[in-house]
């Protein structure tokens, strides 16, 4: 099992890779979650289903971003009530090539008092307060346990048990690329929710929920109230508070737009490939930046993410990657050579390891597509 959610975690990095040659945020993906035969959480009066609340929110927040940015494309996971597997949310993600994924939910507990917003990003929930931890799993296996409905789930999912805390060990290889754009676009909504219809912020959380794991970019799990509360039960019956909140939801996403956009639109700087330099370069801190080349190099795009990994990472899989960065995010190039036709000689092998790699052609200070 673990060899497969590693082979997963492969795959998965390396679908970012395609998308990561927009230069603004251009596509997201809205998940209202649970529908059809899945209600999701449900009031103590029967009368109030999970998967009514965030579909309509949700709907709220597409109508929102498309009036406000004509030119995004926003994909939504459902537009009705109807069931959708966690990983069919996940790869309509992933195919549209969205570059940020918002799952919206609400929450419930055993009890009544509990109440209040959260937001969850990609992670393995924490086993200092055991008691926190405790309330977490029963969180994840809440929203997870919706794949138990799906016919033969264990293939589907590979292995990933929604009540096994030992399925989520890999989780670090997964969110290595996109966890601090994760934990960016986390913590605006946590801040525009604030003096909102549900007052309480229950803070941001890692946590591991399937519907993120296998999503290929930035994504937030957002738990708006509790269904088990009178007090959040209420404001989620009023229309103009369910307005309220994707108006900001909404909020959160013009900020973290126009931050990507913005860092997206800096310099690219070339890191070392691992080979002998025939330039010492510049020292900073414990990494030397070389000067880019004069002439034209090609390589082997394998994936793409925010966060600088060690170039004795796994997911490198033995090979010394030439790391490339632009803006916000880090390319990740293998098998460089000084001719196209050598560095095309590597793909067929590396191909068994990244199935969606490709040629690159590296020249100054810009990385580019090479046919």
């Amino acid at each position: 099992m673990k060899r497969t959610i590693y082979l997963l975690a492969t795959v998965i990095l390396t679908c970012f890779s395609a998308s990561a040659q927009t230069l603004s945020l251009s596509t997201v993906c809205i998940d209202p979650g649970h529908g059809g035969t899945d209600p999701g959480a449900v009031s103590k009066d029967q009368k109030s289903y999970e998967k009514n609340f965030t579909l309509d929110i949700a709907k709220r927040l597409s109508d929102k971003i498309k009036a406000g940015y004509p030119e995004v494309k926003v994909v939504m996971t459902r537009t009705s009530d109807k069931s959708v597997a966690l990983g069919d949310r996940a790869a309509a993600a992933n195919k549209a090539g969205a570059d940020l994924f918002i799952s919206i939910h609400i929450n419930a507990a055993a009890k009544s008092g509990p109440n209040g917003y959260s937001v969850h990003v990609l992670g393995k929930s924490s086993k200092k307060d055991r008691d926190l931890f405790a309330y977490n799993m029963d969180v994840c296996k809440r929203e997870n346990s919706v794949i138990l409905l799906e016919d033969d789930y264990t293939t589907t999912y590979q292995g990933f048990d929604p009540s096994d805390p030992e399925s989520f060990i890999f989780l670090q290889l997964m969110q290595n690329s996109n966890l601090e754009q994760s934990l960016a676009f986390a913590q605006l909504v946590s801040d525009k929710l604030k003096g909102g219809p549900i007052a309480i912020n229950r803070g941001i959380w890692q946590d591991p929920f399937l519907v993120l794991w296998k999503t290929a970019m930035p994504a937030v799990l957002v738990e708006l109230g509790f269904i088990s509360n009178s007090t959040d039960l209420a404001a989620l019956k009023s229309e103009s508070n369910r307005d309220k909140l994707a108006t900001r939801l909404y909020n959160a996403f013009k900020e973290y737009k126009s931050n990507y956009d913005g860092t997206l639109a800096l310099d690219v700087e070339t890191q070392p490939s691992g080979k002998p330099s025939q330039d010492t370069g510049t020292q900073t801190g414990t990494e030397t930046v070389q000067t880019p080349p004069a002439s034209a190099e090609y390589g082997i795009q394998i994936f793409a993410g925010s966060n600088l990994l060690s170039p004795k990472d796994k997911a490198f899989m033995g090979y010394t990657p030439r790391i490339v960065k632009t803006g916000r995010l880090y390319k990740y190039v293998i098998g460089v050579e000084e001719s196209a036709a050598a560095a095309r000689e590597h793909l067929a092998a590396i191909r068994k390891k990244y199935p969606d790699c490709f040629l690159v052609k590296i020249e100054g200070d810009s990385i580019s597509v090479f046919k």
